[in-house]
C-alpha cells in the first residue's frame, strides 16, 4: 500500500478570510486591534513562534481564547472556501493508486466540514487533527499515527503541505515531504509552484 497525507489549510483549500477573521475576532474581543490579513499569514506557519504569545500575547492559549476561536470559526469556517485550482483533479488522479490522508492543524471535525463542502471529504478515510494528537506538527505524532493506522511504511509515504511544520513533521518521521507555494507562506527555494509539478514529484517518489 502507498499512501499520500496532505496538510489541508493552504495546500488543499484556501481558507485564508476565515483564519484571519477567527484570528481578530479572539483579538477583538480580549482587547486588541486587529492585524492586517497578510501579516496573520504570513506568521501562523512559522514553526518558531509561540502563536498564543504572538497572536494575543498569552504564554499559553487561555479558556476564552479557546471558546472564542472555537464558537466563530464553526459558525464561519466555510466563508469564502475554495479548493486551489486543480486539486480536485489531482485527487481524481490518485484515489485509485493510493491511500488519501489529510494531517492538519486544524480540528478534525472542522477539517471534515470543510473538505465535505468542497466535495472532497469522501477521499480521506483518514482525517486528523490537532485534537486527534497530544502533539501536532511540526512534531511527528500525527503523521506516524496515520502511518501506523494504515499500516503503511513510511518509505511508501508522502506528505504535501505549504508549510515548514508540514516538512518536519515529515522528516521526523522518515516520510518524505513535497513543498508547495501556492497557500499562506512564500518559499524561496525548494517549494513547487504548480500542480503539475507535484503530481510529477509523486510519480517520481512512486515509479
Amino acid at each position: 500500500m502507498r499512501l499520500i497525507m496532505f496538510d489541508m489549510d493552504g495546500t488543499l483549500v484556501n481558507s485564508s478570510k476565515a483564519i484571519t477573521n477567527t484570528i481578530n475576532y479572539v483579538r477583538e474581543n480580549t482587547g486588541l486591534h486587529r492585524l492586517e490579513d497578510k501579516y496573520i499569514l504570513e506568521h501562523i506557519n512559522k514553526p518558531e513562534i509561540n502563536s498564543a504569545e504572538f497572536f494575543y500575547g498569552t504564554k499559553e492559549f487561555t479558556d476564552e481564547q479557546v471558546h472564542l476561536f472555537e464558537n466563530y470559526y464553526n459558525e464561519h469556517c466555510l466563508t469564502d472556501l475554495e479548493l486551489y485550482d486543480g486539486i480536485a483533479t489531482l485527487l481524481d488522479d490518485l484515489k485509485n493508486d493510493f491511500t488519501l490522508a489529510v494531517a492538519t492543524n486544524a480540528n478534525s471535525q472542522y477539517a471534515k466540514k470543510m473538505l465535505d463542502h468542497v466535495g472532497i471529504g469522501s477521499l480521506f478515510p483518514t482525517i486528523l487533527g490537532y485534537d486527534s494528537v497530544t502533539n501536532p506538527k511540526p512534531h511527528p505524532e500525527m503523521v506516524q499515527k496515520i502511518l501506523d493506522k494504515h499500516s503503511i511504511l513510511n518509505t511508501n509515504a508522502q506528505l504535501i503541505g505549504d508549510s515548514l511544520k508540514d516538512t518536519m513533521a515529515a522528516a521526523k518521521a522518515n516520510v518524505d515531504s513535497v513543498l508547495v507555494n501556492w497557500g499562506f507562506s512564500d518559499h524561496e527555494e525548494d517549494a513547487i509552484e504548480t500542480i503539475q509539478e507535484l503530481e510529477a514529484k509523486i510519480i517520481e517518489k512512486f515509479k
